[in-house]
């Protein structure tokens, strides 16, 4: 009996910490007088935490405020350089890692291409490795201070199995790939330093609603425009997936039967007339003309270019216009799917591809979302770009150890890899093979 009640009162304390530090990161710098009516918390408690957190370094004074003629109140806020995180984006034309202080600094970074040789496992684990290496050697940062690394990716993962995360990514080749145990085994973290792995656009739609446009939503859909399309959903504040950890895989929903054939293998999905791989491919079919052995970026701001020409330039090229006006109308009517089935208060476009494109599409985006859609979910949604940049699927995925981290009052406590023997899932590195035989990898 007395061991559950001591439990009790560790948990408690727990709760009270995370409550603290959540609170303050989000609104803070706040005055311990505020942080009480603002956590729920009694002053004393308040006090005992704000007294430990502080004699950790975990908080710190961010200045004082007048009080109505009494004393003036010390504000306090997260030690920026209390902690470290990693934020890694297996990307469709590269692999990005990025470290960053608790206040999201960015502190170093590094950038792998992944051009001439796709989605090989083996070059991506590297380029993870080589990335984390680079960045912690830059930066200088004591390797005690890294409470974790996040991993964006592309595809499902599925949990179950002892090691870790399991991918599966149809589009890229990818089953059942055991990335996180292939990182455990390939990459040196400090003791008791975990991976946090996630979907991409989850990680993406994550980093908006903590830092971007999706803040203050309660529901919301975060949409990745890259090679690939993606979502992510956000039902009374919280990301959907459950335990499958995927992004819905929105850009698989048919919206021509019969019609273009996707990554996937399927015909007619939403991503094989607008991923940028896809839209691409449709410019080049209709006459365009790519640059000669540019990557996937290059190519796709040369379309763009071609068809909104700078002011004074060449007059638009119409094939480029009518491919991107057919994307547009694509994108809007995937978007309208998302309004009519999930009423979400804002839709946020992002990835790099929604990055070049988003200035140029969004007004006939909206237009599009807004006819396809009911009236009255579509008279209550906003859809713009997302306010992040290219760096938003690392900021998010960075985002996963900082939540674990408060959710354990400010505690490290990432799960150490089960002692089993490596994961030979069944036909993941078959598979790949089988794409790089035909030319796709």
């Amino acid at each position: 009996m007395a061991e559950r009640t001591q439990r009790t009162v560790r948990d408690l304390r727990r709760a009270n910490r995370t409550a603290v530090l959540q609170r303050l990161y989000s609104d803070g710098p706040m005055s311990r007088q505020e942080l009480g009516p603002a956590t729920g918390l009694s002053s004393g408690s308040v006090s005992n935490v704000v007294a430990e957190l502080i004699e950790e370094g975990l908080l710190e004074e961010a200045g004082v405020v007048g009080s109505d003629g009494g004393r003036p109140r010390t504000l306090l806020r997260v030690a920026p350089g209390s902690g470290c995180l990693i934020g890694v984006d297996v990307g469709e034309t590269r692999v990005r890692v990025e470290l960053f202080d608790l206040a999201m600094g960015e502190l170093a970074r590094s950038e792998l291409p992944l051009r001439h040789h796709g989605y090989d496992v083996d070059l991506i684990v590297r380029h993870i490795a080589d990335g984390i290496a680079t960045v912690l050697r830059e930066s200088e940062a004591s390797p005690g201070r890294l409470l974790g690394v996040g991993v964006g990716v592309p595809g499902i993962l599925d949990r179950s199995r002892p090691g870790g995360a399991v991918v599966h990514c149809q589009t890229i080749g990818w089953d059942a790939v055991p990335l996180e145990e292939l990182l455990h085994h390939t990459v040196a973290l400090p003791p008791g330093v975990g991976f946090f792995l996630s979907n991409g656009a989850k990680a993406l739609g994550q980093a908006e609603m903590w830092f971007g446009g999706g803040r203050g939503a309660e529901n919301a859909a975060i949409v990745l425009f890259g090679s690939g399309v993606g979502a992510c959903l956000v039902t009374d504040g919280v990301i959907d997936g459950g335990a499958r950890d995927s992004a819905g895989e929105w850009g698989h929903l048919t919206v021509s039967v019969g019609g273009r054939r996707c990554r996937c293998g399927a015909r007619g999905c939403l991503e094989a007339y607008t991923g940028s791989e896809a839209l691409l491919q449709r410019w080049q079919e209709a006459g365009g003309q790519p640059p000669p052995d540019a990557d996937e970026e290059t190519a796709l701001a040369a379309l763009v270019a071609a068809a909104h020409p700078p002011a004074g330039g060449p007059a638009a090229d119409p094939v480029a216009r009518s491919v991107l006006d057919e994307t547009a109308e694509y994108l809007g009517a995937g978007i309208s799917d998302l309004i009519n089935l999930f009423s979400p208060e804002r839709v946020l476009i992002g990835g790099w591809a929604g990055l070049q494109l988003g200035p140029h599409l969004l007004p006939a985006v909206r237009a599009h979302a807004t006819a396809y859609s009911l009236a009255h979910p579509a008279g209550r949604v906003t859809i713009d770009l997302g306010r992040l940049g290219p760096d938003a699927v690392t900021v998010g995925a960075a985002t996963l150890p900082l939540a674990d981290f408060f959710a354990n009052g400010g505690r490290r406590a990432a799960p150490a890899p089960e002692a089993v023997e490596r994961v030979t899932a069944p036909g993941w590195r078959t598979a790949l093979e089988e794409r790089a035989r035909a030319g796709r990898g």
